[in-house]
C-alpha cells in the first residue's frame, strides 16, 4: 500500500543526529550535509547553544562554513563579513552605511537544533513543527550503570540500506564471520512481530543469538532512523546495540552507533576503559566493512527493480529470519516513503573508495583526528631513534652493550611500522573482509 502524500514527507520532518557533541569544536563552524540540504553547524556563545543555519551566505552565495565565529561570538561570512546570529538574522553589513534597514533576504534559514545524550540533533522541517515532535532518544540509555562505547561514519549507501542491514539479525554469522560472528552459529531464526504502526514497530527473536547462548533479544524500530536490539546474556552483560541512520543525500548517510553495556561484575568495563577510543574506531571500520562493499551493490540492483516498492517481489524472503526486512519495507510503503523518493543512485564507486576513512570518520572524530596528528609526530622520532641504537650498536660491538643497544633499535624500528600501520588504518581499510581471510 503506497505512502499517502502526507506521510511521503515523513524524512522531511524529523530529528536527525548529525554529531556527537565531543567531536564539534566550539570555536569554528562545521559544515554538514542532512536531507541533501548544506547546513552550518556553529556554537553561539550569547545564547550557549548550538546552531544550525542553511551553509549558504544571501549575498554571494558562498558557504558560510568557510566563515569564523567573530569576537561577538555570531557566525561571519568569509567573502564580505556579513554576520549572522543564530536565529538566521543578518546582524552587520560592513558595507552598508550606518542606519541602513536589513530586510529578510539578507538573512539565512535557520534549522532547529536539540541536544540528548551525547549527541546534536537538528530537525529536518519547519522549526515551527520541531517542539511538537519529540527527540528520537533511547530511554533505557537514562538508566545508570550503562557503559557506553560509541562510534560513526559516513557510509556509501542509503539511510533505508543501512536500517535494512542492522535490522537483519540473521546476516550476522556469515557477513560478520571472523569479527563478531561465527559460521557455526547460524541456524533457523523465528522472528516474531510484537507491535507494528505509524511509529515504527518491535519485535522478538526468542532464542536469541548464537542458538540461544545468549538469551532472547528484542528489537525496536523507531521510524524513521533509529533502531536498536536489546539483550541480557546471562552472568555477564546486558547489552544493547543502538543505529542511527542519519540521510546525508541520495546513496550516502551517516551512521552512528553505540554499545551500550550493563555488566554484571565491573572488571570488564574498567579493561574497555584501558582501550584508546581510535584504537576501538579501527576495530569498528573493520566489522563496517564486512558489509559496504556488497551493500554498494545492492542498492542499485533494487534500485533496478523499483526501489523498496517493490522490496519484497525483488528479494526472495522465504523464512522467518526475513521478518524484520519485510516489516521495515512495509513501513516504508505504508507511512513513510523512501528518503529521497524520484532520486536516483549516483554511480558505482571503487572499491579503493569505498575503504576510504579519512574523510568518512576520522577527519571528524576528535579522538581519530588527535590520534593522527600525535603518531605523525612520533614516527620520526621511531626513525631516529632505530637508527642512533643501530649506529651505537655497531660501535659498541657483540659485547652486553651492543645487544641492548640492538633490541633497542629493533624495538624502535617496529613501533615505526606499528605507526605506520595504523595510520594507513586511518585513512583506508584493508577491501579483504576478514570472513575471506
Amino acid at each position: 500500500m503506497p505512502a499517502s502524500s502526507h506521510q511521503t514527507n515523513r524524512w522531511q520532518h524529523a530529528w536527525y543526529p548529525v554529531a556527537f557533541l565531543r567531536d564539534l569544536d566550539p570555536t569554528r563552524p562545521t559544515p554538514f550535509t542532512l536531507m541533501g540540504h548544506d547546513l552550518v553547524l556553529w556554537f553561539e556563545r550569547s545564547s550557549g547553544e548550538w546552531r544550525a543555519l542553511a551553509d549558504v551566505c544571501p549575498h554571494r552565495l558562498v558557504p558560510l562554513s568557510d566563515g569564523r565565529l567573530n569576537a561577538a561570538g555570531e557566525l561571519e561570512c568569509p567573502y564580505h563579513g556579513w554576520t549572522f546570529n543564530g536565529e538566521g538574522r543578518c546582524t552587520a553589513i560592513p558595507q552598508a552605511a550606518d542606519g541602513s534597514s536589513l530586510g529578510a533576504r539578507s538573512h539565512c534559514r535557520n534549522y532547529a537544533t536539540a541536544t540528548g545524550q551525547g549527541l546534536l540533533f537538528v530537525f529536518s522541517g519547519d522549526p515551527a513543527e520541531a517542539p511538537s515532535q519529540p527527540l528520537p532518544l533511547v530511554p533505557l540509555i537514562e538508566e545508570p550503570g550503562w557503559v557506553v562505547q560509541d562510534t560513526f561514519r559516513d557510509l556509501p549507501m542509503d539511510a533505508l540500506t543501512l536500517l535494512e542491514n542492522v535490522l537483519d539479525v540473521s546476516h550476522v554469522p556469515f557477513t560478520h564471520h571472523a569479527t563478531v560472528g561465527r559460521r557455526e552459529n547460524a541456524g533457523p531464526v523465528e522472528l516474531e512481530l510484537t507491535s507494528f504502526g505509524p511509529e515504527g514497530f518491535t519485535g522478538l527473536w526468542q532464542e536469541g543469538p548464537r542458538r540461544g547462548k545468549l538469551g532472547s533479544q528484542f528489537t525496536t524500530y523507531a521510524a524513521p532512523s533509529l533502531m536498536w536490539h536489546d539483550l541480557t546474556a546471562k552472568g555477564f552483560a546486558r547489552i544493547l546495540t543502538v543505529v542511527y541512520a542519519t540521510p546525508i543525500r541520495r546513496g550516502e548517510c551517516r551512521l552512528f552507533a553505540r554499545f551500550p553495556f550493563q555488566f554484571n561484575s565491573p572488571w570488564p568495563a574498567r579493561l574497555l576503559g584501558l582501550r584508546p577510543q581510535w584504537l576501538q574506531h579501527l576495530g569498528n571500520h573493520v566489522v563496517l566493512e564486512d558489509d559496504q562493499l556488497f551493500l554498494h551493490w545492492q542498492e542499485r540492483v533494487l534500485e533496478q527493480r523499483g526501489g523498496s516498492e517493490e522490496a519484497i517481489r525483488s528479494f526472495h524472503l522465504p523464512t522467518s529470519a526475513d521478518l524484520y526486512v519485510r516489516a521495515l519495507h512495509d513501513w516504508v510503503n505504508r507511512y513513510g516513503s523512501e528518503p529521497f523518493p524520484g532520486e536516483h543512485l549516483p554511480p558505482r564507486q571503487t572499491r579503493h573508495a569505498l575503504m576510504e576513512r579519512y574523510e568518512a570518520h576520522t577527519l571528524h572524530c576528535r579522538s581519530c583526528r588527535g590520534a593522527d596528528r600525535r603518531l605523525r609526530q612520533l614516527q620520526p622520532l621511531c626513525w631516529a631513534a632505530a637508527a642512533i641504537a643501530a649506529v651505537a650498536s655497531a660501535w659498541l660491538g657483540p659485547g652486553l652493550w651492543g645487544v641492548v643497544a640492538l633490541l633497542m633499535a629493533v624495538a624502535a624500528a617496529a613501533a615505526g611500522l606499528r605507526i605506520a600501520t595504523w595510520l594507513k588504518l586511518l585513512r583506508y581499510g584493508s577491501g579483504l573482509p576478514p570472513r575471506n581471510r
